[in-house]
């Protein structure tokens, strides 16, 4: 299990939005809670900002151990997958990939998740799109409609994404032979000819982002309890 968390997006305040507080709790713990809980989870590994790698926040740092471990981030997503996938135990042959700044995750999500990757195909936690898709033309401050986009057999991808280890690996490695910089795993696996399958998921599982992702997060932990 890996869980990328090296960003220093401050857009939401002055901290890296997965230290940030969600309803008490840091974000980040959070997004680990479904995970170092799941019975099929043996392993995770946390890519954070090699500064917070190297010293932890004070209530991250007693919760590591064997099965909890800290590597330094990259400056790009695949160098945290990487060096993730190069922490791992040998034993992990099921890799699930996930966004630190995503706590909101279910559990029957994670299940499916990991039952595709044992099937040997990549899984991907995926929503199909809603809305009506607008492509645009000119300039930021006078962009005009081009074009509504068939928003018909479109998915919006989320994670957790799993993968068979040795399929994620190859993709990554070629990935980087390539100069390639994806904007998720599953997209490296594709480049490769590996099979992915989506996932049902649920709106629910926000990555966050800005000040209302955060507002809207709390509403939906307060609907829960």
């Amino acid at each position: 299990m890996i869980v990328v968390a090296a960003g220093r997006g401050t857009r939401v305040g002055g901290m890296p939005k997965q230290f940030r507080q969600l309803a008490g709790v840091p974000v980040l713990l959070r997004a680990l809670r479904p995970f170092t809980s799941h019975p099929a989870v043996a392993c995770t590994v946390v890519a954070l900002p090699p500064e917070e790698a190297e010293s932890p926040p004070d209530w991250l740092q007693p919760l590591l151990s064997a099965s909890l471990m800290l590597v330094p981030g990259g400056r790009e997503r695949g160098d945290s997958v990487r060096a993730g996938l190069a922490a791992l135990p040998p034993a992990c042959r099921i890799v699930l990939v996930h966004d630190g700044a995503r706590p909101l995750v279910s559990r029957s999500t994670v299940d499916a998740v990991i039952d595709v990757a044992r099937s040997g195909a990549g899984g991907v936690a995926a929503v199909p799109v809603g809305d009506t898709l607008k492509a645009t033309e000119g300039g930021p401050d006078s962009l005009v409609v081009a074009r509504t986009v068939p928003r018909a057999g479109l998915w919006r991808a989320q994670t957790p994404q799993g993968f068979p280890r040795d399929l994620l690996e190859r993709a990554a490695a070629a990935a980087l032979a390539d100069g390639v910089q994806g904007t998720d795993d599953a997209e490296l696996v594709e480049r490769i000819g590996g099979r992915v399958q989506l996932v049902l998921d649920h709106p629910g599982n926000l990555k966050l982002t800005t000040p209302g992702d955060f507002a809207l997060a709390e509403a939906l932990l307060q609907g829960a309890s």
